[in-house]
């Protein structure tokens, strides 16, 4: 660790606990504001349509990043939807979702975002629901894919679909069905 990466990690420990995991959050909905910015300054100057395009590809990278760099500081002993469901928890998006629900088994995980914060900012600024399906499946595919191909995501509902009231997303995670 460098000498400056050594006084940050101090800095910081010398927070209380509550103090670093306000300081945590506000970093984390730092990044999702950057993302939604890219995202609303591409929507304006091209169309939705382009700025849906680029946040997919790069949701899908990022998946795919952080499913790696997660399970490589999270070492699970195995690799089921258990511990997928773990290293989800930990990242960067699900940090980021405050209503959320797990619902979590050996064979099967259910994720179901209640509150939206994203399509919650939009409705207040009077823009229309992001059809977002294509960006979450994209970063969510790939997420699982680099965590353990033999796992697999199917998405419930999210929007553009129809959804039931109470929830904007919701998606399950299972084993692959060997054909």
């Amino acid at each position: 660790m460098s000498n400056a990466r050594e006084l940050d990690a101090k800095m910081l420990a010398a927070h209380a606990p509550d103090k670093f995991m306000e300081i945590f959050f506000t970093h984390i909905r730092n990044v999702w504001r950057v993302d939604g910015l890219y995202f609303l300054g591409i929507e304006d100057k091209f169309g939705t349509q382009a700025a849906t395009e680029v946040d997919s590809y790069c949701h899908k990278i990022l998946g795919k990043i952080e499913a790696k760099a997660l399970a490589k500081v999270l070492e699970p002993k195995e690799r089921g939807i258990p511990e997928l469901m773990t290293a989800l928890k930990h990242s960067c998006w699900s940090l980021d979702l405050q209503d959320k629900t797990y619902e979590v088994s050996r064979d099967r995980a259910v994720l179901t975002v209640t509150a939206c914060g994203t399509q919650l900012t939009r409705l207040k600024k009077d823009l229309p629901v992001f059809p977002c399906k294509q960006v979450r499946r994209g970063y969510l595919e790939s997420f699982v894919e680099a965590f353990n191909p033999d796992l697999q995501l199917t998405c419930k509902f999210c929007p553009p679909d129809e959804r039931p009231e109470g929830a904007w997303c919701q998606w399950e995670f299972t084993r692959r069905q060997e054909s």
